[in-house]
């Protein structure tokens, strides 16, 4: 079936927004010594230029940019953050859109969540405001460009990009030659007026994203549990076994350790283990490796 002009610019518009997103990125990335990965051949996935992950159900979910923490063009690494990147030009379409990001980014999120990875949204086009709220609702940080913004931005290079419903597939496809037609210099230049536009949102995004990659660890508490658990089935069940409860009785046998990580950004992180080893490790892989300094 052959492709609609509607759908081709569509692409256009987000291959332009991932390239005016992409140097900023890269620059964090260097920063915060990390690898930043995106849509090219990778030998980490066998030469395969699409950027996708798996979650904990098996499920593969396609990614625009994703920063790893120990990461190289051979080695897969830690993800410290997924960003999405999305065009729609019609409000019928955003909150389908917004669910797709969310049914995709939440398992994965889910999956790595004992690296906290930030979850980043750029939209582009036409969303309502109850689907940038609802990604918001679920801890995405979300950056919009408008449909007039971008359509001004293009604009300043002489491109008309406006349409709708009652622009012809002709008059349409016309606008998606002189896309494609664009060279390096005049794609740089979009860029850095789609950027230039938005510079305010965008410097709330990224810096929301570096300060969730600087987060350096406030406490850890950690809680060895004794004793078997009980079971009540009211509220006075529960108080009368309290208030008969002898705290200064001798110690019963070692049940788990609980573990609470709180970091300087906010983020915390709990898990329960059954034995010291798996503890330790928990501490030593996922703690020592995802943070700086300790703060006690």
């Amino acid at each position: 079936m052959a492709q609609s002009p509607a759908h081709r610019f569509g692409q256009i518009i987000g291959d332009l927004l991932e390239a005016a997103l992409r140097p900023l990125l890269e620059q964090i990335a260097d920063e915060h010594g990390l690898y930043l990965d995106y849509k090219h051949p990778r030998l980490a996935r066998g030469g395969k230029r699409k950027v996708a992950w798996r979650d904990y159900r098996g499920n593969e979910h396609d990614l625009d940019y994703v920063l790893e923490q120990g990461g190289s063009e051979a080695t897969v690494g830690r993800p410290k953050a997924f960003i999405e990147i999305a065009w729609r030009r019609y409000t019928k379409h955003s909150r389908n859109k917004a669910q797709e990001i969310q049914g995709a980014i939440m398992p994965l999120a889910e999956t790595y969540r004992d690296s906290r990875p930030f979850l980043g949204v750029v939209l582009a086009g036409v969303f309502t405001e109850g689907s940038i709220t609802q990604l918001r609702s679920h801890g995405f940080q979300v950056v919009y460009f408008s449909y007039e913004s971008v359509v001004a931005a293009f604009k300043r290079l002489g491109i008309d990009a406006r349409f709708d419903e009652s622009t012809s597939d002709a008059a349409l496809q016309h606008r998606v030659r002189a896309l494609e037609a664009m060279n390096g210099p005049a794609k740089a230049r979009l860029a850095r007026t789609l950027r230039g536009v938005h510079k305010e949102s965008l410097d709330e995004f990224l810096g929301t994203l570096c300060r969730a990659l600087r987060r350096a660890l406030k406490t850890i508490r950690i809680i060895p549990l004794h004793g078997s658990a009980t079971d009540v089935r009211s509220v006075g069940e529960a108080v009368a076994f309290l208030e008969a409860y002898d705290e200064s009785g001798s110690v019963a046998q070692f049940v788990k350790f609980e573990i609470q990580v709180r970091y300087t950004n906010g983020d915390e992180i709990r898990g329960e283990f059954q034995s010291k080893r798996e503890a330790l490790a928990f501490l030593k892989t996922t703690v020592e490796s995802g943070s700086r300094d300790v703060h006690l």
